[in-house]
């Protein structure tokens, strides 16, 4: 798309802008014709700098910022681990936060990447926006105290700020529970549980595409592809485009059999208990918020998704 002679050039921050969903963003406003700076580890983001530990120092200011950077996709074992995530979710939007109000202008507006997890939910249907937040593991509460934070901090300063709380992520060589689930269908150890078993998930392009009317309206967000696929459809797209046969189905009273024994011995197998729910169990989210305000209008994953 190119800019008309008379249109302004938009400039955007963008943390994490190397991180799996970041690239996504940058790519999709670059496209726009907006001038993009990336904030992050790596030598070849504009600003290398760790913001868990430091304040960055920008030079100039930026109309907008989408804050992308942050920790996830691990399940902690130790409390050293799990307060990485606050470390890096909470503390790093701090030093952003103090970083911006050093520059020489505010930004109008801010789009910070949530997750659905904030809700700490194992089950459920179509979970709408005005839903506890009440996540009992860290990384979900990492992110409602950032949030927190952010909410905090705009209001404070008249700058407008949009939240888009993410599911599953659908894409090119995807992190988290889809990647680990690419893994396990790949090595022959999947199985699918008979039932009625959905999830909430969402293509990264059509999450980079919502940005700018995001920045624009503002609010706070679910995002999904609207159909919330069944996960054995999902098992068998990847089996299928891995050369796999359909994984193996079981009955779901085998599949809560195991569920029941995971959580009886959970204190010594938290991570195996909570991968485990995470495939016995339904839990969708209501995006129809993000529908009518910011004419959110994604496709739908079973038809887009590629290895």
């Amino acid at each position: 798309m190119m800019l008309q002679e008379n249109e302004i050039i938009k400039t955007c921050l963008i943390t994490g802008g190397n991180g799996y969903l970041g690239k996504y963003i940058s790519e999709y406003l670059n496209s726009l014709g907006w001038d993009i700076a990336t904030l992050g580890l790596k030598a070849t983001n504009t600003y290398q700098c760790n913001l868990k530990e430091n304040t960055p120092v920008l030079l100039g200011s930026f109309d907008f910022v989408v804050h992308c950077a942050g920790k996830a996709h691990f399940f902690p074992s130790t409390k050293e681990e799990k307060q990485e995530f606050f470390d890096v979710n909470v503390n790093g939007t701090k030093n952003l936060l103090k970083a911006l109000e050093k520059a020489s202008s505010l930004p109008k507006a801010i789009v910070f990447l949530s997750s659905v997890s904030v809700y700490g939910l194992d089950k459920g249907e179509l979970v709408n926006e005005e839903a506890l937040l009440q996540s009992k593991y860290a990384y979900g509460q990492s992110k409602i105290e950032a949030e927190k934070v952010l909410i905090e901090w705009c209001n404070k300063n008249q700058v407008k700020y949009a939240i888009l709380r993410v599911p599953l992520l659908a894409g090119k060589n995807p992190p988290g529970n889809l990647k680990n689930m690419i893994n396990s269908i790949k090595k022959g150890y999947y199985f699918n549980i008979s039932g009625t078993i959905r999830k909430s998930m969402v293509m990264a392009k059509d999450v980079a595409k919502i940005v700018p009317a995001a920045l624009s309206v503002g609010g706070i967000y679910n995002l999904t592809d609207g159909y919330h696929p069944y996960v054995k459809d999902l098992a068998n797209l990847i089996a299928k485009q891995l050369g796999k046969n359909p994984p193996l189905t079981i009955p779901a009273t085998i599949g809560q059999l195991f569920l029941f024994f995971a959580k009886l011995f959970s204190p010594f197998f938290p991570q195996e208990t909570y991968k485990l729910q995470k495939l016995t169990t339904s839990l969708t989210f209501d995006d129809s918020k993000a529908r009518t305000m910011l004419g959110w209008n994604p496709s739908k994953v079973l038809d887009k998704f590629e290895i």
